[in-house]
């Protein structure tokens, strides 16, 4: 079955804004995301990957963290991971914490506000997981609770981003 790829643009950093740089323990920038990190209904442990960041703007109140599959056969991509209301002073998610203490994690597209792996339809081989780390100048995002959906979060945090990176992940089945 062949299927489209679709890009869904997240609110992009002011121009000549910094960037900031997201790193991992557990797989590099283009690498393939291990077993573990599946999503658990397909073979995997569902366990979320190591990432760090830094670089951000010293004015930054807050960050979003997310994980966005653009190569989902869904007309829109598939949201994996959405946390936000990160502290200012966190600077990385060790492997399996799906969120940092005080942050808001919202609903993914598996109905869950949790991490939710990656679990690509057999026979499409790799997708691309995008890890994005934002730098907000709000400390909150109002009016946003755990069940806020990707296209919510991504509405509300227009205006708000001072810098962001990336790091993506592949995975297949």
């Amino acid at each position: 079955m062949a299927y489209q790829t679709t890009e869904v643009r997240a609110p992009d950093a002011p121009r000549g804004a910094a960037r900031i740089t997201v790193t991992s323990e557990t797989f590099e920038d283009g690498g393939t995301l291990p077993r573990e990190a599946a999503f658990g209904g397909c073979g995997g442990d569902n366990r979320s990957p190591q990432l760090a960041w830094s670089g951000a703007p010293p004015e930054t109140k807050s960050f979003a963290v997310t994980c966005f599959d653009p190569d989902a056969p869904t007309g829109s991509g598939y949201w994996h991971w959405l946390t936000f209301n990160v502290p200012a002073d966190a600077t990385r998610f060790d492997a399996g914490a799906p969120s940092a203490k005080g942050s808001t994690t919202g609903r993914n597209d598996f109905g869950e506000s949790d991490y939710g792996g990656p679990c690509p339809p057999p026979g499409d081989g790799p997708h691309r997981y995008v890890f994005t780390v934002y730098a907000l100048d709000v400390e909150t995002l109002d009016g946003l609770g755990a069940g806020v959906t990707g296209a919510s979060l991504v509405f509300t945090m227009r205006g708000h981003v001072l810098a962001q990176g990336s790091i993506t992940g592949r995975y297949g089945r």
